[in-house]
């Protein structure tokens, strides 16, 4: 990628936020993913990243580290379509499986080792909230995560075991080459009113906040970081 995504922030120092916690991470090894590992570590956690046997990493996870305190759902797919015509069933069916039902069953898997203090940080999208035409599978499957993340966090805050989201705009990931025809890419972001995409270290301290315990009375809420962009 030209440039290539800043993922780490020289220049932020880690206070111990998140001293002795263990966090696993979905889709951690490219984007926002890797920078949020990134400032895990640099805050003091330790971070496992699952990969496509997912329910394998918890146990192991739970075999080497006895814990798990942090939960971020954020791997997902997105694929351009012009139409609704154009979505096949093969399609709409990796999209939900990948962005919502994967969420789904890590974090079933994950929430019988969790306790009290816990924090579980899911990613939906600004498309959520503004729409985005040649992107209807991946909206929905995004929308389900707000609904989800919402109706999760009323249920688990008796046990004090927060769960909010995080709503990017757009930031420059290989996610976005991967979707979107190459005439658009150059203009990604632009419409913004900072004019630009953001870059992924730039939203890692909200997934430090919402993870540590400077967020305890933080429980169900959408948190918005998208340079300005109106968001319904």
């Amino acid at each position: 990628m030209t440039p290539r995504p800043i993922f780490n922030n020289p220049y932020y120092r880690g206070s111990g936020k998140l001293m002795n916690k263990v966090a696993i991470i979905t889709g951690g090894d490219s984007g926002i993913g890797r920078a949020v590992a990134v400032g895990f570590v640099k805050e003091g956690a330790t971070v496992v990243i699952a990969y496509y046997n997912e329910h394998k990493d918890v146990e192991e996870t739970m075999n080497n580290f006895g814990k798990i305190d942090i939960l971020v759902n954020n791997a997902g797919v997105q694929y351009q379509q012009k139409s609704l015509l154009d979505i096949t069933d093969e399609q709409f069916d990796l999209t939900m499986r990948t962005n919502i039902y994967s969420m789904f069953y890590l974090t079933k898997r994950t929430l019988k080792y969790m306790l009290p203090g816990a924090s579980i940080i899911n990613v939906t999208s600004i498309t959520t909230f503004q729409g985005e035409p040649e992107l209807i599978d991946y909206v929905t499957s995004k929308g389900a995560i707000v609904g989800f993340t919402r109706a999760l966090a009323t249920n688990l805050a008796s046990k004090n075991i927060r769960v909010n989201a995080v709503s990017p705009g757009v930031f420059w990931t290989p996610l976005q080459l991967a979707c979107w025809e190459a005439e658009k890419i150059p203009t990604l972001g632009s419409d913004a009113p900072m004019g630009r995409a953001g870059h992924p270290y730039e939203i890692a301290p909200l997934f430090i906040y919402l993870a540590s315990e400077d967020s305890s009375y933080v429980t169900g809420q959408v948190i918005h970081i998208n340079g300005g962009q109106y968001k319904g």
